[in-house]
């Protein structure tokens, strides 16, 4: 029996994360209390035909303390059950956003604050998610994206690396994006814009992708680049970091910054272990 307890920080996506592993074929339940836990892994298993694919959605208002946690993996493992733990988290400024615009209370806030509420959820989960064997960070993730991290490790069962990578391309003439980790400059390549037929083209388009990889000069940039983050990518993620974007600028965000982000993800995406999105914030068409 493949058994998997989904859990994390509330507002952080665990139902949406239990509604795929049930679209998956997963036997999928929520906020079971503890104690119960093992009755309900034996009834899955009892069931005519049984189950072997079970996924239960444990947080904070099943009474989660690190030791009735020890106490139900040592029950479950009695049974020959060994669990997988996936820990859904975001940032503590995505978290209050999202509960502003649900209009939803946070439960760990009763008349507190939201942002009281989260910050004490958090400390009470940080057993949870040091224990965790999967962690998705869905600060920056759609829906479509989380579904496909999820199918990697679930249904796939590729390795995977708790870490996701966001390569973004930007215009410094609109500022620097806040939620940058690194931050690469791209103006010293040659510059489209200044070409009248590729100007209103951008990075996407073959023609520009050509015109900014010429010289070479572009090439060996990404080539170095590429094994800077191969190198530490891995010591990221020792550290415990789960989102990690990786900016890149040119002038106006149209057309070097989206080549080098474009040429950059394909790289980055064949490392199944890391899951990896592409954006374009400023780029027009």
């Amino acid at each position: 029996m493949r058994f998997v307890i989904v859990t994390g920080m509330s507002g952080a996506g665990k139902r949406t994360a239990l509604k795929v592993l049930e679209d998956k074929g997963y036997f999928c339940a929520d906020n079971i209390p503890l104690p119960l836990v093992e009755k309900f892994a034996e009834l899955s298993v009892m069931q005519e035909g049984g189950h072997d694919k079970v996924a239960l959605g444990i947080d904070s208002r099943t009474g989660l303390t690190e030791e009735a946690v020890r106490l139900m993996l040592e029950r479950l493992a009695g049974q020959g059950i060994s669990c997988e733990i996936l820990f859904l988290d975001a940032s503590d400024t995505v978290l209050l956003r999202r509960y502003k615009e649900t209009r939803r209370s946070h439960p760990m806030a009763r008349d507190a604050r939201i942002d009281e509420g989260i910050a004490q959820e958090r400390g009470e989960l940080a057993f949870l998610k040091r224990r965790a064997d999967y962690i998705i960070d869905t600060s920056t993730l759609l829906t479509r994206e989380l579904r496909g991290e999820m199918e990697k490790i679930f249904v796939d069962s590729r390795d995977y690396r708790n870490i996701y990578v966001t390569i973004l391309s930007f215009g410094f003439k609109y500022g620097i994006p806040e939620d940058s980790d690194l931050v690469f400059d791209v103006r010293f390549l040659p510059n489209p814009y200044y070409v009248e037929t590729l100007r209103p083209k951008n990075g996407k388009d073959q023609e520009v992708q050509d015109y900014v990889m010429q010289t070479g000069i572009a090439g060996q940039f990404l080539e170095k680049l590429a094994d800077l983050l191969e190198f530490s990518l891995p010591y990221y993620v020792d550290e415990g970091k789960n989102q990690l974007v990786i900016s890149i600028g040119c002038t106006g965000g149209q057309h070097r910054s989206v080549t080098i982000a474009e040429q950059l993800y394909q790289r980055l995406s064949r490392h199944f272990e890391y899951g990896v999105k592409l954006e374009h914030r400023d780029m027009r068409g």
